[in-house]
């Protein structure tokens, strides 16, 4: 760090002195803290040592210390070394009146676990004492620990480490509670950075468990993660890990401000030993965990209400201000001075702001002013009283490693026997100036301001670049900006720019200019400052290069075109293809009569997309007077599938009238499909299930192509024909069909159908195959045979395919 310092020589060694005095007095405190910790260190051992022996409490362990100190003639220190020097390097061994393997008693307060089974202690415990007695091995390993941790997260990991196996704990949290309210997490384990993270900071909100146990002082155990999340905040894992929670504030010499949090995986409640461990641990805790507050300088004054009143005068100003108080040596010489009072916009170099300045000295924090002319200029001030005004100087430190540099003017008045000081810092207008061109820079604006009365013009450098114009040629006036427009968009410029200059009025106006570059499109934000007589006198506002934006508009104007004209043209293949098929295959309102049976036809088209699926039927009665029935699905949608399901509907038809077998019908349609494959647009494959029914003799001989099987209902029961063998229509040249044969009874219902009417998304098909055959029951027990086809393609939620059934229905007999 530097500033205006002396030079090195003769003339520096004032300087030199106070900051030897300052370094000295320093080293001197650390070496007072670091003895006081390692006294300390040692006396909570030794407290630990007593509590986990007698199970006595922190206070009652150090009045005991005390005690056999004075009793003695020894010091405290002696008494815990003496204390400690006592610890046997072992444990003694289990004596020999109760072996190993004998039962342990409970705690008077147990829970649902022995003590000694928590523990490891085979020894028989006797009487009231018998819990204390248990609890002893842990505690004794606790305060052992504790006297060497360091910091929160060393407490958090002994914790940890000594309670996991015996009480379960998996992960320690400890909390303290700030002035303000808020829960900051000083340390932890079991958990990682990442959820530590996450939970550091806890505003005062309602319903925090460790806030409640520290405001509360009292324990909280949260043992039924599902009725606790209704009451609190469960602060951890957000998978559900921690089963069982409890919360213990820890004792202090006035209201307690830490708490610890002992989370478990495992479920279920505390049993009372276990609490009573964690709430000794607790305790023991407390030395570690203390903070005590930053002693007062020795040689500074106490607050006082002069102190208080510039406080509070302070925070009415704006600006920055604090107030001095000399710190003077033996002889009354100053030798620092403290700050004491802090006005809310008071910011340093290092960025320290308002009461974070409260408490500091100048040579500790600023120590490259002393023996400059600031430093000479507030002892004349607080000599003389007469007011002190520096010439602008420029001052460096170093914050995380980087310089930065400030440039100051600052002020010094006496205020009884201290000092008002504020000053001014010269680089925040550098600042903002570097910033509004970072910004103009990435919004591509530019600013620009025309004086009319004294005709002169301003524009900021990124106007230039936006204009592609070269800053030699200086900036031009608003009357010139038509002249760079684009014809078409001279009017509306005009009229703009005359309403700018004309009425005052402020204008948004967008218009184009051509550059060396091509077209750029550019948007104009200004106003006008009038005079009395509403007379514009000057205009400022910023030209803006949209030209990218607009690039990304007009692309996306013309992807919405083509959308707009590609859904059009499937809409009207979709009307087209929908009108082909209502005339290809009309799906009759009633029951149809074909050779003595009854035929219930339903059809429902896909909810979704623009365009038509290719499932069909057919029913017809032949020449000989028996009946066809023919189920089809052709892949895909649209016009190639209505014209192929058209050709096959009708070679189908043509071939079975002629004679035609049906496994013949089924290769003669393969061969067709697979010639039509050449053609890219057309649909190549199909499935199909057909059946011919002989009135005379109630036989039904049927052939598949790949289809999903026929649905027998006979005497209340359901089930699926055994399929014959047969290839998708056009897959490959060496397809086989056969035939099977079903001998039909009064009161049969056979069911064709598509795989619309079972296939779900993600889900087997058999699944969907056994959810057809119950409800097909279920509708014919309540009655509604007569509506069965169409009542099964309802059922179908959100149709994703196109929809066919065809019901066959035997009369009973008469």
């Amino acid at each position: 760090m530097k500033g205006d310092a002396a030079p090195a020589g003769e003339g520096a060694g004032p300087e030199l002195l106070a900051l030897a005095k300052v370094v000295a007095r320093l080293r001197s405190e650390v070496a007072d803290l670091e003895g006081v910790a390692a006294t300390t260190a040692v006396v909570e051992r030794a407290k630990g040592v007593l509590m986990a022996r007698s199970g006595v409490s922190a206070d009652t362990a150090h009045e005991i210390l005390l005690g056999q100190a004075g009793a003695g003639g020894r010091t405290l220190l002696e008494e815990c070394w003496l204390t400690l020097g006592q610890i046997p390097s072992n444990p003694p061994p289990a004596t020999a009146t109760a072996p190993a393997a004998a039962p342990a008693t409970r705690s008077a307060d147990a829970g649902s676990e022995p003590a000694t089974a928590a523990f490891g202690s085979g020894r028989r415990l006797v009487g009231s004492r018998a819990g204390t007695a248990a609890l002893r091995p842990p505690l004794a390993r606790l305060a052992d620990g504790l006297a060497a941790a360091h910091g929160g997260d060393d407490v958090a990991e002994l914790l940890r480490t000594v309670l996991g196996t015996g009480a379960g704990v998996d992960a320690v949290l400890i909390y303290a509670l700030t002035s303000a309210g808020n829960l900051e997490l000083v340390g932890h384990a079991g958990i990682d950075d990442v959820l530590a993270e996450r939970w550091r900071h806890i505003p005062p909100l309602a319903g925090v468990a460790a806030h409640e146990a520290v405001t509360g002082r009292r324990a909280l155990w949260l043992e039924d993660p599902s009725q606790d999340a209704r009451h609190y905040l469960l602060i951890g894992d957000a998978t559900d890990r921690w089963h069982s929670r409890a919360w213990i504030p820890v004792p202090a010499d006035g209201p307690p401000d830490k708490a610890i949090g002992f989370l478990r995986t495992r479920w279920g409640p505390f049993p009372s030993d276990i609490r009573a461990l964690l709430r000794r641990a607790a305790r023991l805790c407390a030395g570690p965990l203390g903070m005590p507050e930053r002693p007062r300088d020795p040689e500074g004054e106490p607050a006082d209400v002069d102190v208080a009143s510039a406080q509070r005068m302070l925070d009415a100003l704006a600006g920055p201000a604090i107030l001095l108080t000399p710190l003077r040596s033996e002889t009354g010489e100053v030798e620092d001075y403290r700050i004491d009072a802090a006005a809310p916009e008071s910011v340093d170099v290092a960025g320290r702001r308002g009461k974070e300045l409260v408490g500091r000295r100048v040579l500790e924090t600023y120590p490259t002013v002393v023996g400059t002319a600031l430093w000479d200029g507030y002892l004349e001030t607080l000599t003389t009283g007469t007011a002190y005004e520096g010439e602008p100087f420029t001052y460096e430190e170093v914050v995380a490693g980087v310089p930065q540099q400030s440039v100051y003017s600052v002020r010094a008045s006496r205020l009884g026997d201290r000092l008002v000081v504020s000053w001014i810092r010269h680089d925040t207008s550098e600042r903002e100036a570097r910033r509004l061109a970072d910004m103009q820079r990435l919004g591509n604006l530019g600013w620009a301001g025309w004086n009319l009365a004294a005709d002169t013009i301003t524009w900021s450098d990124q106007v230039y670049a936006i204009f592609d114009r070269d800053p030699r040629h200086g900036p031009m006036a608003l009357e010139e900006l038509p002249r760079h427009a684009v014809p078409d968009d001279l009017p509306k410029l005009g009229t703009a720019l005359r309403q700018l200059l004309g009425e005052g009025e402020p204008v948004d106006q967008p218009f184009r200019i051509t550059t060396a570059d091509g077209v750029r499109h550019l948007r104009l934000v200004a106003e006008a400052q009038t005079d009395a007589d509403g007379t514009p006198v000057e205009v400022h506002g910023f030209f803006q290069d949209l030209s990218a934006q607009r690039g990304v508009e007009l692309a996306l104007r013309e992807s919405e075109r083509a959308v707009l004209l590609q859904r059009g043209m499937l809409q009207a293949e979709r009307a087209l293809a929908a009108s082909l098929q209502d005339t290809l295959l009309p799906i009759p309102e009633q029951s149809l009569e074909l050779a003595g049976l009854r035929i219930d036809v339903a059809y429902v088209p896909a909810d979704r997309g623009v365009n038509v699926g290719g499932d069909w039927y057919s029913a017809i009665e032949l020449p000989d007077g028996s009946a066809l029935f023919v189920v089809g699905d052709v892949a895909g949608h649209g016009l190639a599938a209505v014209g192929t399901m058209a050709q096959l509907r009708f070679t189908t038809k043509g071939m079975t009238i002629t004679g035609s077998p049906l496994p013949d019908v089924l290769r003669r349609l393969n061969t067709l499909l697979l010639h039509t494959a050449t053609d890219p647009s057309a649909t190549a494959t199909a499935t199909m299930v057909m059946g011919r029914y002989q009135p005379w003799d109630r036989r039904l001989t049927w052939v598949r192509a790949g289809h999903l099987p026929p649905l027998l209902v006979r005497g209340g029961r359901a089930s699926f024909l055994e399929q014959p063998r047969g290839n998708l229509l056009g897959a490959t040249f060496d397809a086989s069909y056969g035939q099977a044969v079903l001998d039909l009874m009064p009161g049969d219902r056979l069911l064709f159908y598509t795989d619309g009417l079972v296939e779900e998304p993600g889900e087997d098909i058999g699944v969907g195959l056994d959810r057809l055959a119950t409800s097909t029951l279920r509708l014919l027990r309540a009655g509604r045979g007569e509506t069965l086809a169409r009542t099964l393609a309802a059922l179908c939620p959100g149709n994703r395919d196109d929809i066919c059934v065809l019901d066959v229905h035997v009369p009973d007999d008469p």
